[in-house]
């Protein structure tokens, strides 16, 4: 058996891009930003234009600003995301699971991978699921179902236009609970309202830089939540947050 490491700075045992405490036991809740925080507070900052929004808890539930960051690929077979906080620390990501090696073939040669069921997982800064999105098989108008891991359902987010400014709507046991609703043509950026149509949060599609936009995939994001909410509207609101390019959109460059 090894000798434990002596106390310090380590990167995260989980693989996440961040840096972890370890007391020369175990290790301890301390975290440090990682590599890609400078990007990440310049998303935040300056192209979000968020400055001095209070911190969080440190997880998926309790930030109040979300950095989206597709992982740039030339050619896009499954859909990857991370999550960082507005300091830059990576507290989760999104990936999409159960694609066959037939289902890669066809999102590499075509484009009907668009309109099969995606399912995609959202997972804690160390990697368990917290939610899971479904969408099933569409042709005009998508639907995502909310589940959590147990297989309880949260609620549903379905689309409720097909031209103009797409709207989307949450409901949970039949009861209308909000939507999510794009503020232009392009769908670029979007509003996310509770019932009485009170914006609660707010997602920006910020710029990767013409190479990137060129040609890869990587699509970014970040989403401020104004205030704390309450499920099943706070888990909604999150997934349709974090699900916005992947299971809403019909292509990842925000045509529909």
């Amino acid at each position: 058996m090894q000798p434990a490491p002596p106390p310090g700075w380590y990167p995260d045992p989980s693989g996440q891009p961040l840096q972890r405490w370890w007391d020369g036991q175990q290790w301890t809740g301390q975290t440090q930003p990682g590599p890609d925080s400078p990007k990440v507070q310049r998303q935040v900052q300056r192209q979000a234009g968020i400055v001095g929004a209070p911190s969080g808890g440190g997880t998926l539930f309790t930030e109040p600003v979300l950095v989206v960051n597709q992982k740039a690929k030339l050619i896009e077979l499954t859909n990857e995301y991370a999550v960082f906080n507005q300091q830059g620390q990576q507290i989760g990501s999104v990936a999409q699971v159960g694609q066959s090696g037939l289902r890669k073939v066809l999102r590499f040669v075509s484009r009907v991978d668009q309109f099969l069921t995606t399912r995609l997982e959202v997972r804690d800064r160390d990697g368990r699921p917290v939610l899971v999105l479904t969408r099933p098989a569409k042709f005009v108008k998508s639907r995502i179902v909310v589940h959590r891991p147990d297989g309880q359902q949260v609620g549903e987010i379905t689309q409720e236009n097909v031209f103009g400014k797409i709207r989307f709507g949450f409901s949970a046991d039949g009861q209308l609970l909000g939507g999510i609703q794009a503020e232009n043509w392009r769908a670029w950026n979007f509003a996310i309202i509770d019932h009485t149509g009170t914006e609660v949060a707010r997602i920006t599609k910020t710029w990767e830089g013409l190479a990137k936009t060129m040609f890869t995939t990587a699509d970014n994001y970040v989403v401020q939540i104004h205030r704390p909410l309450q499920d099943p509207l706070l888990s909604l609101v999150l997934a349709s947050a974090l699900s916005v390019d992947t299971a809403l959109k019909q292509d990842s460059r925000g045509a529909y």
